[in-house]
């Protein structure tokens, strides 16, 4: 059980197509137990769930704050934005024009670190045993090697946020896939699948597309992992922006789903670009 800050918002974003008023709920929590009213503020991780509802047209009308106990549904997406100080500062090099093509290469790759550490806390399945130190016996616990996390980037630019999967995750296994958006109708087009045909009963997977900006590619690159046996709530999004249009989908299509993002942006233009965005991340990562 959870000591919840619960804010509801309204806020009116526009896409490509039309404008969406999309209901958030904003949740910040510490552990309820022997601790003041204060400690409630002090968060570690922003979660926003967000629930589907009817395309409109409108402004925000209203907003209020409630505190309540309250556990954490399963059946709600979950949209995680660590407020890291590091975190913020990658985020800024990355928006920053001037960044050239080796040091945003890098900036995204330490990015994609610490979204995957945060995002492997409570998930990882362990062993538990004991081992002799230079000093004593003690009890330790490990990584179990038996399940490793699939970790899979979603080509070009999810190579490079998720070019540290294997110092962060001493288990793993790496699946690409290649999913190019139509630059005319936004469309994805799958080019490359090295996924298997069907991943073991309670595989986990961390999925890398560092731009969650229409959602068309990564509702591909899910669709793909639900066709082979992988469960929504074994599924982890990595991104480095995301905005409303794609988060929306997700939550429409994936209830369960984690996603955990260096920041939301409010819109996404006639392009399909996030705006303030970061501009075409694979270009900038590679300088093509």
């Amino acid at each position: 059980m959870m000591a919840w800050c619960r804010i509801h918002f309204n806020l009116n974003l526009s896409s490509p197509s039309d404008s969406a008023l999309i209901p958030h709920t904003c949740h910040s929590h510490t552990p309820s137990s022997s601790s003041s009213s204060s400690s409630l503020f002090r968060t570690t991780t922003r979660k926003i769930s967000l629930s589907s509802v009817q395309r409109r047209s409108c402004v925000a009308v209203s907003s209020h704050m409630t505190m309540e106990e309250k556990p954490v549904s399963d059946n709600r997406m979950l949209v995680y934005v660590p407020p890291h100080p590091l975190i913020k500062h990658w985020v800024s090099v990355l928006r920053n024009e001037q960044t050239p093509c080796p040091i945003f290469r890098n900036a995204m790759a330490e990015l994609g670190r610490l979204l995957m550490y945060e995002a492997s806390r409570d998930w990882l399945p362990t062993v538990a045993g004991e081992i002799q130190s230079p000093m004593g016996v003690a009890s330790v616990e490990f990584i179990d090697p038996r399940e490793p996390v699939a970790v899979i980037p979603i080509l070009r630019a999810g190579l490079a946020l998720a070019e540290h999967a294997s110092s962060i995750l001493p288990a793993t296994k790496t699946y690409h896939l290649g999913i190019s958006r139509n630059e005319e109708t936004l469309q994805p087009t799958i080019y490359l699948n090295k996924l298997p045909e069907k991943f073991t009963e309670g595989s986990k997977a961390f999925v890398v597309d560092p731009m969650l900006a229409t959602g068309g590619t990564i509702v591909a690159a899910l669709n793909l992992l639900k066709e082979r046996g992988v469960s929504n709530k074994h599924i982890k999004v990595i991104s480095a922006v995301a905005a409303p249009p794609a988060l929306q989908k997700l939550s429409e299509q994936f209830p369960g789903l984690h996603v955990y993002t260096g920041i939301i942006d409010p819109t996404v233009n006639e392009k399909g670009f996030i705006i303030p965005g970061l501009g075409d991340a694979g270009d900038r990562s590679y300088g093509t």
